[in-house]
């Protein structure tokens, strides 16, 4: 059922659109593009040597894959009320589908965003191999939230308006258009203490050839993202009993 409600969400998103998929490669690009144009080319923010294009899209395909899910799982109860009233099934299932199709889409962007490495020529090293570890913390820390989001929105559909602000502010308060060596020494502090920016850095790591995070970071964003996943799974188990009332 879980790969049935994933495989349904894709096909829903790109049913009747011109380009199809072609979509998964062009949002991200777009937006990398506009990133490297301003921040790399106006303001002239280090990127450690890399091309600004591909420090910025590797941020992106991080970011697709947690704005994703969180975005997509707050609303898939709400979206899916109809079958969730009438049909008994684990409600988890549905906000945790999502993660199935963001990640149709990351593997889509991933093998385009390869093409570029070799257009640039450059080469990750081994720390390629240790990005599905990246991805798998990624998508636990998303999905816990996701979780959260989508419960709560059952009852309170203010959700709905304070999910869209609070990734558009993340996504500037995290490290995703620009290198961490941007930001200044007195505010440094604050990007360090964001999970985010942690897993940002090792899926820079691993794409980009740039050099390891601390171990600490390493070994916080592995206990941060068991425990949002597993404070996110209770609190929707708690709150799935009273959906029926207000769904």
């Amino acid at each position: 059922m879980f790969v049935r409600f994933g495989m349904r969400d894709v096909t829903l998103r790109y049913r009747q659109t011109v380009l199809g998929m072609v979509w998964v490669v062009l949002q991200p690009l777009i937006s990398a593009g506009v990133f490297a144009v301003v921040f790399g080319g106006v303001a002239h923010l280090p990127s450690g040597g890399t091309p600004y294009i591909l420090l910025s899209m590797a941020g992106m395909l991080a970011w697709g894959v947690f704005s994703g899910v969180v975005s997509r799982a707050s609303s898939s109860l709400v979206g899916n009320a109809a079958l969730i009233s009438k049909v008994y099934f684990p409600r988890i299932l549905v906000p945790l589908s999502t993660a199935y199709s963001v990640c149709v889409d990351f593997v889509v962007s991933l093998v385009f965003f390869v093409a570029l490495l070799f257009v640039y020529r450059v080469n990750p090293g081994w720390a390629v191999l240790l990005l599905p570890a990246w991805l798998t913390l990624l998508l636990l820390i998303s999905c816990g939230v996701g979780f959260v989001c989508a419960s709560l929105m059952v009852k309170y559909r203010d959700i709905q308006y304070i999910v869209p602000v609070a990734v558009q502010t993340l996504l500037y308060a995290s490290p995703v258009a620009y290198s961490l060596s941007a930001v200044p020494d007195r505010y440094r502090w604050l990007f360090e203490i964001n999970p985010l920016t942690w897993i940002l850095q090792e899926f820079r790591w691993s794409l980009l050839n740039h050099s390891a995070p601390p171990l600490w970071q390493i070994a916080g964003s592995i206990v941060v993202a068991i425990a949002v996943f597993l404070l996110g799974t209770a609190l929707f188990e708690q709150m799935e009993r009273g959906f029926a009332d207000f769904i």
